[in-house]
């Protein structure tokens, strides 16, 4: 194998790992979650991206697909389309990039549907056999997901949402794994998101605001395989993410948003296997994790191997701010973390947006903790926005 796949695991590792057993020494206590297609937990847009992926109770906007589907019950425009390009850990790997395309048509002043079609190109690869020679020159990995949303208002100031999503996930081409030889396939998933949004306008010490609570269940579904033996398939990273946020409006010019997503997985924790000096299991700790998905994620709440102090360090927190002058310039920022023991994310995050009549455009870039040296350092988010409901707009006032 060669230096470039070995580095690909390394990417895979970083934004949720593969298998669901690890080992470990007595006293030791790194623990991180894993699961299949990682790149669905991605956040896929510069506005989110900026504010610490923080989004479940953010103002709608087309890629609410993502953060939580009920918010497109609320969105302003009629339509809505936003394209977004990330290239990925380029600290490490080069030619790695992440695409996003999604939009939303209003239906009627109560109901919204959406779609997106998110696309992971893993760069190239030569894949060697045990001997170094290279059996299949510059190979492109390749994942993508399709999704469809429905959003619904349910009171004035609730809707409720539901999304289904195919997964496509091919890694390997069909080449045999390892000395094994075991033959590989293209991984395939279906999933679903169930989600609720809430929203009220507010006053505080007389300034105008807005509250927002929002709740997302995603990628509830089936397992995805790599190979005709199914036994190990892996869970998709389904997760319970939760916020909210509030906007106050300083002025008729400015407003400001602060907001606060807490994340956790609905996939069982691995188990720890204790080994002697000499290498022999001596121990198992927590519970077995080769189980359904329905039991998986009941398990997912209480399988700790460290118990309940270890479940708490499975939360994750996102917290972002955002500023607006006008409706026309935003400034943001934010900040990720997540335990050591469960991956050790932690990075600041900044970014802009600028809002012309029909096009918008976010940037946004991640500072992590640990300095430059962090596979996730200078990473980098551009979203193209188009409104159609602000072109129809400017048609109109141009005719008159």
């Amino acid at each position: 194998m060669t230096k470039k796949l070995l580095i690909f695991a390394v990417l895979i590792t970083l934004s949720g790992n593969f298998f669901a057993q690890t080992t470990t020494l007595i006293g030791q206590e790194l623990n991180a979650i894993t699961t299949g297609v990682p790149f669905l937990t991605i956040a896929p847009d510069a506005r989110s991206g900026a504010m610490g992926d923080a989004g479940v109770a953010s103002s709608p906007d087309a890629n609410s697909i993502h953060w939580n589907p009920a918010k497109y019950a609320f969105i302003e425009q009629d339509i809505s389309l936003n394209l977004s390009y990330i290239p990925w850990l380029r600290n490490l790997v080069k030619d790695i990039n992440f695409q996003n395309l999604s939009g939303s048509y209003r239906l009627d002043k109560n109901q919204t549907i959406a779609a997106s079609l998110m696309y992971f190109s893993l760069g190239s690869i030569d894949f060697t056999n045990e001997f170094g020679d290279i059996i299949v020159p510059g190979y492109k990995p390749n994942e993508f997901s399709l999704d469809i949303a429905y959003a619904l208002k349910l009171s004035k100031n609730m809707s409720g949402g539901i999304a289904f999503r195919y997964v496509h996930s091919n890694l390997t081409g069909g080449i045999p794994a390892g000395g094994s030889g075991t033959a590989t396939k293209p991984g395939n998933a279906v999933a679903g998101d169930i989600s609720m949004f809430y929203t009220k306008d507010v006053k505080l010490e007389n300034k105008d605001g807005k509250f927002n609570f929002g709740l997302n269940i995603s990628n509830l579904g089936s397992k995805i395989s790599y190979s005709e033996d199914n036994y190990y398939d892996d869970f998709l990273p389904a997760n319970l993410r939760i916020g909210a946020s509030y906007t106050v409006e300083l002025d008729e010019y400015n407003k400001i948003t602060a907001m606060l997503d807490i994340n956790k997985l609905l996939v069982p924790t691995p188990q720890l296997v204790v080994k002697d000096n000499d290498g022999n299991v001596i121990d198992t700790l927590g519970m077995d994790n080769n189980v359904s998905v329905p039991v998986g994620i009941f398990h997912s709440f209480y399988d700790a191997p460290g118990g309940f102090k270890e479940e708490m360090h499975e939360l994750m927190y996102s917290a972002g701010f955002e500023y607006w002058y006008i409706n026309q310039f935003a400034i943001r920022a934010g900040y990720f973390d997540e335990h050591g023991t469960k991956g050790n994310r932690k990075y600041f995050t900044m970014g802009i947006g600028v809002k012309l009549n029909v096009l918008n455009f976010d940037f946004a870039y991640v500072v992590p903790t640990a300095g430059r040296q962090n596979p996730l350092a200078n990473t980098l988010r551009f979203t193209l926005g188009f409104n159609m409901a602000n072109l129809n707009n400017a048609n109109t006032v141009k005719k008159s």
